[in-house]
């Protein structure tokens, strides 16, 4: 039976050997140099989950390595993004898609940085490496925060099958899945994976919440064939094609309503026509229960061209993607000292989606009431990478590089803010009830090259450092085919059909790096990092039909049309700054322990506030964010045979250095820590393989992980602490008070693997914490906020084998 440790720190291994054991077999790879290095002698802060970690305690989703990465945040659900992801309290909004991921996503080597991708279940994953700080250099122009990589597994050298099957018990979710994997000749390898998932329970809603269907299902089903051809010594392919099916019933998922300093919850108001409609969401965001009502019954008439026109009940929500990925590695050695690779990358994503995007919703007649809007979000990208690599004997190497992307982003959706439909009744041009029908694209276009060096100064001193030039463009179009005449006729909106020609955005950026590394021993390596990181900017396209940005963009003065736009665009985001390391093995390789000390200072951070009085999204740059703190982990592999710890720890001092307005408020966060940014944050971890004889083994895994309190949302202190305390005084909404959580499991098996049989708990004690918060819209003066929350407590029996 395979250990695997509940959290693998950054040394914690795939296999844990005990005292008695070779501690040379206790070797992690990572490639957080685009090559395979040691993970004890790559001068990089890079936290390791090994395939075995993530098997033993069912992760399949990028939201459950929080427990095990401290300052990492990762949230699931809502429209836009769909998704963030956040490390050191640097992170994108997750509520627009034009936002690139300042922690770049990285599936076998190809950077894919539209978050949404962090819906995506995964299987059959070899190792997770999250490289913190700016990765620009080996990354490109996504990796200003650091890097979430997941490297799926490869043929093995002899055939192997293998299978699973688990009960989950508080979701009531079923999975099956399992490999075959082997040489198909002595040159060609294969691997088939799959998983199926189907969760009953995926979100369950309030009580007295209006709707058809209260238990929100879940399925999955994720499909991989790899084939690696190594037909001689100096050539070889690696071919993954992977696809993968989500069908949700439910958008928001994990998303609740608090319901503020009064402790009420309040109504939908629509202020235009002063309706209302009841409330029925508790103020409870403990309990497991969302409030998310069905939409209502009065808007059912969709516009053509929108996602849902060709389903009978549009009031459901739904959310629903297909995933195929590609992806071509290949390697000639063109001599004995280099190699050319090439990494070639497609991505084609389809995403619909719709949920009520009002917090409560009831009509008189106690049906539902919610303001509904289906979505339609798509991804096509094409990457190209091409990299030279020496292997030379003397004291100098390099890699030279050339990256190329290709990407369109698609997101078309119907919309209400006004609601004339619910009062006036259907457009009585078209007939259709909803506001509006928006279609607005991005395409972008990126080329970077890139060059690093080594130069061995000594057996003890290395220098290394190289340099990344990008230049990329993007181009929106904002189009509108559809606008409810009302609208236009009262609020002097667009009137249908009108678009834009496309609004430019394009920047370029150098981004150098420079490390020196010292080896006194084989077991210890120190160094010291100078970084820079870069993230492009973009074009705003969260924008209603109304006010006078979007008419001005088809000014017939130059000079008016350039302004709109200018208003629209947000800059690059750009860090720089250092950090010092140490890593070390100790008492025969026994005890591993590193540490690193960091400070960057990220300028131009893009942030994104909802302005829930006019249903509008602000999209800025923040002037200055400093981060600097200290990360260390470590790992015990004990003398008592197959008893291992590990563990990490984080203390992280951010802050925003600069002025900066907050647009819908006009306040001033200069001094404020930025969301998700934790003071103190960790974990501890415990694995035992214990024989029972030969042919039995039991195992045990615990995973114990904290953080402190941190604010959620890059809003202001003044405005919530004057709206949103409960009686002992507290900040509810805005900051998330620090939280404990525990996973664990036990296992009984053979120690080759041949059968298991395991239970295993996640977030045993069932916390729930907030990731994200925002004001509710719809509720007029009320204090209602958005937060969204963690998932829930989840306890699996599963059964193994192997062969």
């Amino acid at each position: 039976m395979a250990a695997a440790p509940a959290v693998s720190a950054q040394d914690a291994a795939s296999a844990e050997p005990s005292a008695t054991e070779d501690f040379e077999s206790n070797v992690i790879v990572v490639t957080a140099r685009k090559q395979e290095e040691s993970l004890q002698e790559v001068p990089v802060s890079v936290a390791v989950i090994s395939g075995e970690a993530l098997a033993a305690n069912r992760i399949d989703e990028a939201a459950d390595i929080v427990g095990r990465v401290p300052a990492l945040n990762v949230q699931i659900g809502g429209s836009g993004a769909s998704a963030q992801i956040s490390l050191r309290g640097v992170g994108s909004s997750n509520i627009s898609n034009a936002f690139d991921s300042a922690v770049a996503l990285n599936y076998d080597g190809v950077a894919v940085s539209t978050q949404r991708l962090l819906q995506a279940a995964f299987f059959d994953v070899e190792q997770i490496e999250v490289l913190k700080g700016p990765q620009s250099l080996f990354f490109g122009k996504a990796a200003s925060a650091g890097v979430l990589s997941l490297r799926s597994a490869n043929p093995t050298d002899d055939w192997e099958v293998s299978g699973q099957a688990s009960y989950e018990f508080e979701e009531q979710g079923v999975t099956f899945g399992g490999y075959v994997s082997g040489p198909l000749s002595e040159t060609l390898g294969i691997r088939v994976a799959a998983e199926y998932q189907d969760i009953e329970k995926y979100v369950e809603l309030q009580d007295d919440v209006p709707a058809l269907d209260r238990n929100k299902g879940l399925t999955n089903f994720i499909g991989r064939v790899t084939l690696d051809w190594e037909p001689s010594d100096t050539f070889s392919a690696n071919l993954k094609l992977n696809y993968n099916s989500q069908r949700g019933e439910s958008l928001l998922q994990f998303t609740d309503v608090f319901c503020g300093g009064d402790g009420l919850p309040d109504p939908s108001v629509l202020g235009v026509f002063g309706v209302s409609f009841a409330p029925t969401h508790d103020c409870d965001i403990n309990d497991s229960r969302f409030p998310t009502p069905d939409g209502n019954a009065a808007i059912n008439s969709v516009p053509t061209g929108t996602v849902g026109s060709d389903r009978a009940d549009i009031s459901q929500a739904f959310n629903d993607t297909d995933l195929f990925f590609g992806r071509l590695e290949m390697d000639l050695a063109l001599s004995d000292s280099l190699t050319l690779s090439s990494l070639t990358g497609y991505v084609d994503m389809d995403n619909e989606y719709n949920d009520s995007f009002n917090s409560t919703g009831q009509l008189p007649d106690g049906s539902a009431a919610g303001l509904i809007a289906p979505f339609s979000n798509t991804l096509e990208q094409f990457t190209q990478e091409i990299r030279l690599t020496s292997d030379f004997d003397g004291p100098v190497n390099f890699m030279l590089g050339a990256f190329y992307e290709d990407r369109t982003n698609g997101l078309s959706t119907s919309q209400n803010a006004f609601n004339p439909s619910l009062v006036l009744g259907p457009d009585p041009v078209t007939g259709f009830t909803f506001d509006w029908f928006a279609d607005r694209p991005i395409d972008s276009e990126a080329i970077s090259l890139f060059g690093s060096a080594t130069i061995d100064l000594s057996d003890q001193w290395e220098l290394s450092g190289g340099v990344r030039w990008t230049d990329e463009n993007k181009s929106t179009v904002i189009a509108f085919p559809y606008v409810h005449s009302f609208i236009t006729t009262a609020f002097g909106a667009v009137a249908s059909g009108f678009t834009t020609d496309g609004i430019e955005f394009s920047d370029s950026n150098l981004a150098p790096e420079v490390v020196l590394r010292y080896t006194p021993s084989e077991d210890i390596n120190i160094y010291a990092a100078f970084k820079t990181g870069f993230k492009s900017g973009g074009v705003d396209n969260n924008l209603l039909p109304t006010g006078t940005i979007v008419p001005n963009l088809n000014s017939s003065d130059p000079a008016v049309a350039e302004a709109a736009a200018d208003a629209l665009r947000f800059e690059s985001e750009t860090s720089l700054g250092g950090e010092f390391g140490f890593k070390s093995q100790l008492a025969n390789r026994s005890i591993v322990l590193n540490a690193t000390a960091y400070y960057y200072v990220f300028d131009n951070l893009q942030v994104q506030n909802f302005d829930a009085q006019i249903f509008n999204f602000d999209t800025t740059n923040a002037g200055e964010l400093t981060t600097l703190g200290i990360d260390v982990d470590w790992s015990w592999f004990t003398p008592v045979d197959g008893l291992s710890f590990s563990g990490s720890l984080a203390w992280l001092d951010a802050e925003f250095s600069d002025s900066f307005l907050v647009p819908t408020t006009g306040d001033d966060l200069e001094g404020r820590r930025p969301a998700r940014a934790p003071e103190f944050s960790g974990n501890v971890a415990v694995d035992w393989q214990l024989p029972l004889s030969d042919s039995l083994e039991l195992g045990f895994n615990g995973n114990l992980a904290f953080t402190t309190s941190y604010i959620t949302a890059n809003s202001t202190l003044q405005t919530f602490d004057q709206a949103v305390r409960n009686a002992n005084g507290s900040l509810n909404n805005l900051e998330q008070n620090g939280y404990v959580t525990l996973d664990g499991g036990i296992s009984i098996g053979a120690p080759n693997e041949a059968w298991e049989l395991s239970l295993i708990a996640r977030n045993l004690t069932d916390k729930q914490w907030i990731n994200t918060s925002n004001n509710a819209p719809f509720v007029g003066g009320g204090d209602d906020y958005v937060v969204t929350l963690n998932r829930g407590r989840q306890i699996f029996v599963e059964v193994g084998f192997k062969f």
